[in-house]
């Protein structure tokens, strides 16, 4: 279920198909510059309802490096 979730984030925040998902990385489509970045962000922490700290947004780079960071709040993807 939270794969489902995580996935959905960056869908509907970056408004891409399911098949660009995996392997995204910051910046590797347009909809992904600093101002998508805080969206997807935002979408995350609604869809687990956790608060990111300031180093993980900023080290949130690519989709693999996103379940990485949220294993420290406790969500398994």
């Amino acid at each position: 279920m939270n794969n489902k979730k995580y996935v959905q984030a960056f869908i509907e925040a970056l408004e891409i198909g399911i098949d660009t998902v995996e392997g995204l990385e910051y910046q590797a489509i347009p909809q992904w510059d600093s101002v998508g970045h805080m969206g997807l962000i935002a979408a995350i922490e609604d869809a687990f309802d956790i608060m990111m700290d300031t180093d993980d947004i900023i080290d949130f780079s690519s989709f693999e490096k996103g379940k990485e960071i949220l294993k420290k709040y406790d969500v398994e993807i």
